[in-house]
């Protein structure tokens, strides 16, 4: 495992997974509702900034290595799935909208895996609609988690509308790579595992 500064932030990035969850765990005489809800969507923020930090050094410092590539997609489903799943403990978000966010990342993850060994990687490259699903996640999960108005915009309405995009994003995203995939699914289809 490199030690670099990209890889250092993706660790942190996973570190500060249980402060999302956990602040919500905290005794009542700690922090307010309130509060709870502005430390986990701050921290979750930090978090997400640290995923657009970490790309960026890797390629500008020539610090682009085969773990970090594995490493940084895992930090960012983990913190995603956490987010949702509080989410949904909260009752702040549908369970059908977790489970197929979830779903759909574990899907993609599962075909992208095995494209690679198959050498064919490419056909299921981070593809455009990926990054505008995941831009909605990321704006929608902590306005979500904050859910309080904010410079007069409702937060829980404006995430929730966004969740949604980001859920019909998902499904669209899910059928492009494995459209992109099915030629090589089916020529794999006949072959024993």
């Amino acid at each position: 495992m490199p030690v670099n500064i990209p890889n250092t932030l993706t660790w942190m990035r996973i570190a500060l997974i249980p402060i999302v969850v956990g602040v919500f765990y905290l005794p009542p005489h700690w922090l307010s509702g309130g509060e709870r809800n502005l430390v986990a969507a701050l921290v979750f923020v930090a978090a997400a900034v640290t995923d657009w930090f970490d790309g960026y050094l890797a390629r500008s410092l020539g610090q682009t290595s085969s773990f970090g590539a594995f490493l940084d997609p895992v930090a960012d489903k983990l913190m995603v799935a956490a987010a949702l799943i509080v989410l949904v403990q909260l009752e702040r978000l549908d369970a059908i909208l977790a489970v197929i966010i979830i779903g759909r990342e574990i899907t993609i993850s599962a075909l992208r895996e095995w494209m690679a060994q198959l050498g064919k990687s490419a056909n299921v490259a981070v593809a455009f609609v990926g990054k505008l699903k995941t831009a909605a996640q990321m704006a929608a999960i902590p306005l979500l988690l904050y859910n309080a108005p904010l410079l007069g915009i409702g937060t829980a309405t404006l995430g929730t509308v966004l969740i949604w995009i980001a859920a019909g994003l998902t499904l669209w995203s899910m059928g492009y790579y494995l459209h992109r995939a099915a030629p090589i699914l089916k020529a794999g289809s006949g072959r024993a595992t």
